[in-house]
């Protein structure tokens, strides 16, 4: 099994989702998505994983997100993905994603990980 974590260490439920993946005995490839961002073809790729459009995986309550003046369409997939890469920190998180079978879970709550786990 492998499993990439896209992770921010300063949010709660990050580190819990880490902390269950790693009690299982998996040791996951971490990104820091905020250091290094996510391209608008890999935000395109994860919402595939995750079977939701890009709207879905965004953080609403974020202040860059309430305040942005340079939102697309919420509908344009493309487009969104782009602007996401250019404001990372809407990302939700933590997204975990089984790199082998192509499956993904956004760990919210942490618990979702599990179905992810042997």
């Amino acid at each position: 099994m492998s499993l990439r974590i896209y992770h921010n260490p300063r949010c709660s439920k990050s580190r819990q989702t880490l902390e269950i993946i790693k009690e299982s005995g998996i040791e996951p490839s971490i990104v820091l998505y905020l250091e290094a961002t996510p391209t608008a073809a890999e935000i395109l790729d994860l919402a595939g994983k995750l079977g939701k459009p890009v709207a879905e995986l965004l953080r609403r309550g974020e202040s860059v997100f309430k305040q942005a003046t340079d939102l697309p369409d919420l509908g344009d997939d493309a487009a969104l993905a782009a602007w996401v890469e250019s404001h990372p920190i809407v990302l939700e998180r933590p997204i975990v994603v089984d790199t082998r079978s192509g499956k993904a879970v956004i760990g919210r709550p942490p618990e979702n990980v599990t179905a992810l786990l042997p």
